[in-house]
């Protein structure tokens, strides 16, 4: 396994796509870095010489901001609204969507399940 920015990529795939194991390099990124340090993305990982991984890693430690200084980074943006109490760090603050999607309906991956509130049955039993 190869490894790259403190991860291991994993052998089997191609480099292109192993590359995105990487926190902060997309499909863009990848095909990006694969052209400026002379590898084909088609190739698979575990047929890469050690030359190629190091101009990887070299390229990719020098030039992008990946894995914790990056998630780091974002921390701090988010604490940095949160501070300046800004109507996006608020939204940060309680748990709920930044980006202006509604909440009405749906939102329930950032909300989280169901809570029950006592009281909101409707009586099916006629007096």
């Amino acid at each position: 396994m190869a490894r790259i920015a403190g991860v291991d990529i994993p052998r089997e795939k191609r480099v292109d796509i192993s590359l995105r194991y990487i926190y902060g390099i997309g499909p863009y990124l990848a095909s990006k870095v694969c052209e400026q340090a002379n590898v084909n993305p088609a190739t698979r990982v575990r047929d890469l010489t050690e030359d190629e991984v190091n101009r990887l890693r070299e390229l990719i430690e020098k030039t992008y901001v990946v894995e914790g200084d990056l998630r780091r980074e974002v921390q701090m943006n988010i604490k940095r609204l949160i501070d300046i109490g800004c109507y996006r760090g608020s939204r940060h603050r309680k748990g709920l969507p930044v980006r202006g999607q509604r909440t009405r309906t749906n939102a329930r991956t950032k909300r989280g399940a169901r809570k029950t509130v006592a009281g909101k049955r409707r009586s099916t039993a006629k007096k």
